[in-house]
């Protein structure tokens, strides 16, 4: 059940649809999708104002939620479809878990930031978004016990590929992560056979850094 969600708030998202569509966002379930996820709902009070302008704002713990473009240019590339199988590794606000939600992806989600998990795992569900396995963990690893997945998506800078995240791929699933120090790379691997991988790159991003362990 979503609340507080006015007919501004959804005029400022269809404005926000705009935006992102005239800057090359094609898919219409993608669309549509960012359409109807109410985006003030998971930013603090203090930028509600902001929240349908296409850009990141701070969510607490060092951490964003991305900007809007971003979110739905990984889930374009993502390639996702209705009942699949997708790992979010890092939920933070629980913005990109909503969007693919709202493309009835069945998602599992880990984040290793205990501030935010806990905030996550209660607000998620009053918002009407419930993932299907959310977790504290860490994302280097995936969820093995879980896997293996149509697609996986990665909303934080990792330095290096993890290897366990290519493994719990499906064949023909996709992973979509954003690879590099102070700048990111975003990358597609699509998983062709048992020991192979396709590798595509998308341009040049800033997210904040994909870290280890729980903290």
């Amino acid at each position: 059940m979503i609340i507080n969600d006015s007919n501004r708030h959804k005029g400022l998202r269809n404005q926000l649809v705009r935006t992102i569509k005239a800057k090359g966002i094609k898919d219409k379930s993608v669309l549509d999708a960012v359409s109807k996820v109410p985006r003030h709902l998971f930013m603090d009070s203090g930028f509600i104002d902001f929240a349908y302008q296409d850009k990141p704002f701070p969510i607490g713990a060092d951490q964003t939620i991305s900007q809007p473009y971003t979110v739905a240019f990984q889930t374009e590339l993502l390639k996702v479809e209705p009942g699949q199988k997708i790992l979010e590794i890092g939920t933070g606000s629980g913005y990109q878990t909503a969007i693919l939600i709202e493309l009835k992806a069945e998602v599992y989600s880990i984040e290793r930031q205990k501030e935010l998990y806990t905030k996550v795992k209660k607000f998620l569900p009053k918002v009407g978004y419930v993932p299907k396995k959310l977790v504290f963990g860490d994302g280097y690893l995936g969820l093995p016990e879980h896997a293996s997945f149509d697609g996986i998506i990665v909303t934080a800078g990792a330095p290096f590929v993890p290897k366990p995240l290519l493994e719990q791929l499906k064949i023909g699933g996709r992973l979509v992560i954003p690879v590099g120090d102070e700048v990111q790379v975003m990358t597609v691997f699509t998983r062709t056979g048992e020991k192979k991988f396709e590798k595509h790159e998308y341009g040049d991003f800033r997210f904040v850094p994909m870290l280890k362990e729980k903290n």
